[in-house]
């Protein structure tokens, strides 16, 4: 009886998490097939005609979640073009995605530039001043990392890669014997 009992414990556990598991696949099915369907229906749609910068930053967004980078940076850079007054303070952020893209294309410089243009429009961005703080780090530019995650502390003081990054420039920048 107790062998019994035991097996249909370990039965229903396993039927358990084998239901679990199928739900998260079913979950991720339908969220990629999602992605999939806006991905094509933007690159369709403006391929044909010419769209809004919203679709475009859609548009190169979802390209930068695929890792199409030098696609998305085509794309971000028309929605930046077509960027109305009413739409001004989506610059900041599409000028980020742009910094991110030519980051992860280890354009560093085009980088740098992108999150400084992002910051001139919205100088408490504090995601922009991270990333401007990760392409210094790249560019062994030390002090001036450590001056942009500084800063990004001094807008959100709980921060955590800013917190984190900082201290370990921190160690890197005091002269020995300090630590």
């Amino acid at each position: 009886m107790e062998d019994t009992n035991l097996l249909l414990t370990y039965l229903v556990t396993l039927l358990g998490l084998l239901s679990v598991a199928a739900v998260l696949v079913i979950r991720q099915v339908f969220k990629t097939r999602r992605v999939e369907g806006t991905l094509n229906r933007l690159q369709s749609k403006l391929s044909k005609e010419k769209g809004s910068a919203q679709e475009y930053y859609e548009l190169g967004s979802l390209l930068l979640d695929k890792k199409l980078y030098s696609q998305a940076v085509i794309q971000l850079k028309q929605a930046l073009k077509l960027l109305t007054e009413e739409e001004s303070e989506q610059a900041a952020l599409i000028s980020n995605a742009l910094g991110y893209a030519y980051f992860a294309q280890e354009q560093y410089d085009l980088a740098i530039r992108q999150y400084k243009e992002a910051l001139d429009i919205a100088p408490t961005y504090v995601t922009a001043l991270n990333n401007l703080g990760h392409s210094y780090e790249r560019k062994q530019l030390t002090a001036q990392a450590l001056e942009s995650y500084e800063l990004s502390l001094q807008y959100d003081p709980d921060n955590k890669t800013a917190k984190r990054r900082a201290e370990s420039l921190r160690k890197r920048l005091a002269p020995a014997g300090q630590e």
